[in-house]
């Protein structure tokens, strides 16, 4: 009979989360990355560590680390920012979605038209992600932050997505993040959310009514592949105030133009 050794355990930098098989230190890198990230102006290693969770020794060994690789970097003065390279593998993830190219002529253009903050998103992983955004010239203004993600729900973008996904995706997603309440107005319930989308088909754009920040309302449209699948969304973003019930069909009519438009210059449509 054939004997065997026993598999040797992971070297501690390596030892695996048991839910998951997920990489332990990995992890932590990636979570420290991300925070560095969020934090404009530069982060403290002690303001690192306390967000991350982690002792300020293991922190630093991290961020040691990821400015090795060129992930983010030490200013000098006790600052952590995003480093050079951190910025290039971003970049590759929106060269591979080179619709950027041919939407942001037409944002620009949805902007003057409509005087309003226009966003470009797609879903990724089930959440609502910001590739870019054309900020308006209003003093009060929406600012939505590239790279941020949002639940799907809850967002005009992200229900514009949803409205063209598969009943079999759409379910995923809302098994896998649920219908959290992130203010008064948010759907929360499942009938509800259906009964959204199916108006969000019908009319052409989506509508997100002070649903994830309170006195926001932002319209959105889907960018349609030739297959008839999302994706991206774009959208127009404003005070509740600049808004009113009145003006919403005049700014769905321009996003889901936009939208057209988009797919069209970018040969998304048959």
């Amino acid at each position: 009979m054939e004997s065997r050794l026993p598999t040797p355990p992971a070297p501690p930098s390596e030892k695996r989360d048991r839910h998951g098989g997920r990489v332990q230190s990995l992890s932590r890198a990636i979570a420290i990355l991300r925070i560095v990230a969020d934090a404009r102006g530069g982060i403290a290693l002690n303001a690192v560590a306390r967000t991350a969770g982690l002792a300020p020794s293991t922190a630093h060994r991290l961020l040691t680390t990821l400015k090795h690789e060129r992930l983010v970097q030490d200013d000098g003065h006790g600052l952590w920012r995003v480093g050079p390279d951190a910025f290039a593998i971003g970049s590759a993830f929106l060269r591979e979605r080179n619709i950027l190219d041919f939407a942001r002529p037409v944002m620009q253009r949805l902007m003057r038209e409509t005087g309003e903050t226009v966003n470009l998103a797609v879903e990724v992983e089930g959440e609502a992600l910001y590739l870019t955004q054309v900020e308006c010239e209003q003093i009060m203004r929406a600012f939505s932050k590239p790279g941020t993600r949002v639940p799907m729900h809850s967002s005009a973008v992200g229900k514009a997505l949803l409205a063209e996904l598969p009943p079999q995706r759409v379910a995923a997603i809302v098994e896998q993040h649920g219908l959290a309440k992130i203010t008064d107005r948010t759907i929360t319930q499942r009938p509800a959310l259906d009964a959204d989308l199916e108006m969000v088909r019908k009319r052409g754009y989506a509508i997100d009514d002070a649903e994830h920040a309170v006195g926001l309302r932002c319209i959105a449209a889907a960018i349609r592949s030739g297959e008839g699948l999302p994706v991206a969304a774009v959208s127009v973003s404003a005070p509740a105030a600049r808004v009113p019930d009145q003006r919403i069909p005049e700014l769905g009519a321009a996003v889901r133009r936009a939208a057209d438009e988009i797919a069209a210059a970018s040969g998304r449509q048959g």
